[in-house]
């Protein structure tokens, strides 16, 4: 029988290699080498701009490590120093909605399908629920939280595509948060952003314009992770 892969990705502090995960935390309790540093550093950069810290590869990359095993031996020494904590065996740490939940295991409502393009008219309507790993992607029992298909290639800049599915909490949205928003009565999954005081959408592909609200903007949700379905 063929098995669809399923990958999970959460906010903000989630990173995918092959074998593991990793959560970034806010001190190390070991002072950290230069070259360490920078790469912590990056990982927070990456994070801010993507909502993603980077894969090892992408640090290989940045540093111009000659192997990808460079850069997970950077992760590990980050990892010994408390700057990250690494969750073996987690890099795809979600299950199909209809496996049974255990304890770190929540039900999360999936209301239906946001369109990461152009927004268009619809309401949200409920379908099949969702099995997450709860502390996986930082929620606790009052989170009020939920999930959307993403239909269109919008946000593709910030690693989210066609036929993801995001994972949302009803927060107050800080900007740069990426969020599930009504715009004067059309529903959006983009990037909240504010300037000069004032709040607007901004798609992460050049393809499409910036959404500015004529008459009101509501944040329904903001973005916590997504869960990928391959195969």
């Amino acid at each position: 029988m063929h098995r669809r892969r399923v990958e999970a990705f959460a906010l903000p502090s989630f990173a995918e290699s092959n074998t593991f995960m990793y959560r970034v935390l806010l001190n190390s309790m070991e002072p950290l080498t230069g070259r360490q540093q920078k790469v912590l550093d990056f990982i927070r950069k990456h994070q801010r701009k993507t909502g993603f810290p980077p894969t090892s590869r992408e640090i290989q990359t940045q540093f111009g490590f000659r192997s990808q095993t460079a850069a997970m031996n950077h992760l590990r020494a980050l990892e010994r120093k408390g700057a990250i904590q690494r969750t073996p065996g987690k890099a795809r740490a979600l299950t199909d909605p209809a496996a049974k939940l255990g304890a770190d295991f929540r039900s999360v409502p999936l209301l239906g399908t946001i369109p990461a393009g152009m927004p268009v008219d619809g309401e949200q309507q409920a379908g099949n629920d969702l099995g997450v790993d709860s502390r996986f992607f930082g929620l606790d029992g009052s989170s009020d939280v939920f999930a959307l298909r993403v239909t269109g290639d919008s946000m593709v800049g910030a690693q989210i595509a066609d036929g993801d599915t995001v994972i949302l909490v009803k927060r107050q949205a800080r900007d740069q948060d990426i969020v599930a928003a009504l715009i004067d009565g059309e529903v959006s999954l983009k990037r909240y952003t504010v300037k000069k005081g004032r709040p607007y959408l901004k798609a992460e592909n050049p393809l499409y314009p910036d959404l500015i609200p004529a008459q009101e903007l509501v944040i329904q949700g903001v973005m916590v992770g997504l869960v990928r379905r391959r195969g």
